[in-house]
């Protein structure tokens, strides 16, 4: 996939990181991306019209939640629980543990309080875009060939059509393509690249096989359609946060004088950022910010428009009330699981760690970075030649290509996995081998290097629970075969309810059976790249749903007003009541 680097490089600049200078919008001289400006102001802007929803209504959240609202009566295909599942799936998964972790290796312990803010406001986010879907969903008791998709279509692209009208249809469209196509991506090819990636670090298996076993565990649930990937999701997604979050309270309590100070880092960080270790160079700001922002993103997918697709299968006649379930996703998934990744990685250290690694020189993860003046590491091209002499390299200093793992330079290079023989020779970036002195050939070469990733979070629990005994890692191991799976398993219904907007139910299994193909492509490809084209889609899928967020605003806020006036909730739970007495 390296062919996709160019384009991904070129959309990053004119996509993600397009900023507002010329517009004023700086903070210390440095740029602040419109999409920051964009998605944190949505999310402030609905947090005062919404009147603070994620704080008044949280508890009542966890009622609804509880299912002891419920109504089997009314229209929809799951119920609070199961679209909650569902929807947390779709987040609680890789951004928890591989996300986390990329975002403090490039912005440093500070960008986790960025994935705060995010979540916070990304509650009211998701409160609206939720209540939304509700209201405006096509509930059709379907029948025949089709059946097993559901009776429910709901979404960013029926809000949007509907509530703002038909003229805004083209919005409506662009959204659901672009939904669909980032569907393959984010909750897709990153899931089984991270999932092939771990294994081939923990167990040498190549990630050929892991990205066709795991692509047929996908393609086995998703055929089901919504009613099974509900059921499998309401068992895989509370049992394997339980067990994360267990394992990382664990070694917080093992470490408990640590937190304090771990906390008062994250925040100083957070406006003094001396960056992360593959973005190193003090004040830079904009990275900390940018990195917390796109992980936190990424996580808990508040202003993506993505889950409100699931919530809209929820059995209800009321959309506040499954909006208000909505709300607890940024809550659980980055407030509480993030957190606990963050806060073991930075006690732990392992951020700053460097790790007996091998160098494979023809892929994996190496890239080539140069120094700035200001001592910050950016990309550079790959030479066609690097002399090494006793492992180091000879060429240093600014602006000079060093051979980097997880874009941070291997500061020496051994020809044995024990690092007993230090390599002298060259390195042909264009054939991936190196040269001895001697004329022998390597494919790979062994040196201490970061980690970034999951690969990352897997260190941070085995030296975390280490005093129990040689196990942690497993947590992370077993977490991120769990979650990657579940998160595109629910990603597929997404995907499939925006082919269903365009072309009916006739592109469902087509689109399908590409997504399970994609599934494998992505177990295979390079992680930079996969990941940056998922940050691509992102940031390109929130436009039109927060437009229409903003635009719809004074919907919710009616909303909200009249469901907590009326309190209907009391009324369901009279008739469960009744029901249970058999009255």
């Amino acid at each position: 996939m390296d062919w996709l680097r160019p384009v991904v490089d070129f959309l990053n600049t004119y996509v993600i990181n397009l900023g507002t200078a010329n517009l004023g919008f700086t903070i210390g001289g440095e740029n602040i991306p419109f999409m920051v400006i964009l998605l944190l102001g949505t999310g402030f802007y609905l947090t005062v019209r919404t009147g603070l929803v994620q704080i008044r209504h949280l508890a009542h959240g966890f009622g609804v939640t509880s299912g002891k609202y419920d109504d089997p009566d009314e229209p929809g295909d799951v119920t609070h629980f199961q679209a909650l599942t569902t929807a947390l799936s779709a987040t609680v998964g890789i951004g928890n543990i591989a996300g986390v972790a990329i975002a403090i290796h490039w912005g440093g312990p500070g960008a986790l309080f960025w994935m705060w803010v995010t979540a916070f406001v990304g509650m009211a986010t998701k409160f609206s875009e939720v209540t939304l879907a509700q209201k405006y969903r096509d509930v059709d008791p379907v029948g025949g060939s089709h059946k097993w998709e559901g009776a429910v279509a709901g979404g960013p692209m029926y809000y949007i059509e509907r509530g703002l009208g038909p003229k805004w249809k083209p919005m409506a469209v662009f959204f659901a393509i672009s939904l669909g196509f980032t569907a393959f991506l984010t909750g897709n090819a990153v899931q089984a690249n991270t999932v092939a990636d771990t294994v081939q670090t923990e167990w040498g298996v190549p990630v050929w096989i892991t990205g066709l076993i795991t692509a047929s565990i996908v393609a086995g649930v998703i055929l089901g359609g919504i009613t099974r990937i509900g059921r499998v999701t309401s068992i895989l997604a509370p049992l394997m946060a339980f067990v994360y979050v267990l394992g990382a309270l664990t070694i917080i309590a093992l470490n408990i004088g640590g937190v304090g100070p771990a906390f008062a880092t994250i925040v100083t960080e957070a406006f003094n950022p001396t960056a992360g270790v593959a973005g190193t160079g003090a004040g830079v700001f904009i990275m900390t910010l940018m990195w917390g922002v796109r992980r936190g993103l990424f996580s808990n997918e508040a202003g993506q428009g993505s889950a409100p697709i699931a919530h809209a299968a929820a059995k209800t006649d009321e959309p506040v009330s499954e909006g208000v379930v909505a709300l607890l996703e940024p809550f659980i998934d980055t407030i509480v699981i993030c957190s606990m990744t963050g806060l073991v990685i930075i006690m732990m250290n392992t951020h700053q760690e460097r790790f007996p690694t091998e160098i494979t020189l023809g892929g994996g993860d190496i890239s080539y970075t140069e120094v700035t003046a200001d001592g910050r590491y950016v990309e550079a091209g790959a030479p066609t030649v690097l002399d090494f002499d006793g492992g180091v390299q000879v060429e240093q200093g600014v602006g000079a290509a060093l051979l980097s793992w997880h874009e941070v330079p291997v500061d020496t290079l051994y020809l044995d996995a024990a690092q007993t023989i230090p390599f002298t020779g060259v390195v042909r970036s264009a054939t991936g081998e190196a040269v001895a002195v001697d004329g022998t050939t390597y494919a790979s070469l062994y040196g201490n290097a970061v980690e970034s990733g999951a690969p990352l979070t897997i260190n941070a629990f085995r030296e975390g629970l280490a005093p129990l005994g040689d196990w942690g890692h497993y947590i992370v191991i077993v977490g991120v075969l769990l979650f990657a799976i579940s998160t595109a398993i629910s990603w597929s219904y997404y995907g499939d309810r925006c082919a269903n907007y365009l072309f009916g139910h006739g592109a469902v299994l087509p689109y399908k059976a590409v997504f399970v193909v994609l599934h494998f492509v992505g177990a295979v490809g390079t992680l930079a790249v996969v990941w940056d084209l998922a940050d691509v889609a992102l940031s390109i899928v929130i436009w039109p749903n927060l437009i229409a967020l903003l635009l719809l605003a004074p919907v919710v806020a009616e909303e909200t007003r009249s469901y907590f006036e009326r309190k209907p909730w009391i009324e369901n739970a009279e008739k469960r009541r009744r029901l249970r007495e058999g009255s």
